[in-house]
């Protein structure tokens, strides 16, 4: 029964639905990470329960070959002790003779017996042996998923991160766009024009303010030759 269950463990384990697990997720790299702790640890104790297993089954083929040996060794001495009492019975020691096939029947009640224990073994560890077989194979597909689990892992990282610095740089231009900094050049500008208008204004203003002065001074010069022109009248020059 606990074989069995082993068994279970490892083939649900290995027939685990990645996929589907993490869709229901909400934070799929801790999912992951979680998933990578219990196989692991899952690993870990079906690799026990597994060699534990492996264990029984390679003393049940020590016993069987123990067996098997012992059946061999029981039917020599089952020869050996006939051959001697034949050639007693020909020799005419009659007593002894039988004494040796009633050792000649022992060694061979013996080796039955040890081929009864083989044989009874036999369908045990045939049985266990496909066991052990499947438990391997079960643990395959356990560091198989585990690997398809990291780099699964792995590739979800990165997409994260990713799609992270997208959403950053998406986020910076949205935000440029709202605060469009060609607007703030433009106010800029209009400023500058204005004191550029501002400037010119008095420069335009300084130039006229000149020109009445210039023209005030060719006033003066005239009135000052009308006067020079009537003094030399009056004089009769």
């Amino acid at each position: 029964m606990t074989k069995q269950t082993i068994l279970g463990r490892v083939t649900q384990l290995a027939k685990a639905n990645i996929n589907a697990l993490l869709d229901q997720a909400e934070d799929p790299q801790k999912m992951l990470d979680q998933l990578i702790r219990d196989y692991t640890n899952n690993i870990a104790e079906a690799e026990q329960a597994v060699a534990a297993t492996i264990g029984n089954l390679r003393l049940m083929e020590q016993d069987h070959k123990e067996d098997v040996e012992a059946a061999a060794e029981w039917g020599g001495k089952a020869l050996a002790a006939s051959r001697k009492a034949d050639e007693l019975r020909g020799a005419g020691s009659v007593v002894e003779a039988d004494t040796f096939d009633n050792l000649a029947k022992v060694a061979l009640g013996r080796q039955l017996q040890s081929e009864q224990e083989a044989k009874t073994a036999e369908p045990t560890i045939a049985s266990q042996t496909e066991v052990v077989d499947k438990l391997k194979t079960g643990l395959d597909q356990m560091k198989t998923k585990l690997s398809e689990l990291k780099a699964k892992r792995d590739e979800l990282v990165a997409r994260a991160k990713s799609a992270q610095a997208q959403n950053r740089m998406m986020d910076a231009v949205k935000n440029i766009d709202v605060l469009d900094p060609t607007s703030e050049l433009s106010r800029f500008e209009d400023k500058v024009r204005r004191e550029e208008a501002k400037a010119l204004g008095k420069q335009e203003l300084a130039a006229s303010s000149l020109d009445a002065q210039f023209e005030q001074l060719d006033g003066l010069g005239d009135s000052a030759e009308i006067e020079a022109r009537l003094a030399a009248l009056k004089t009769g020059a």
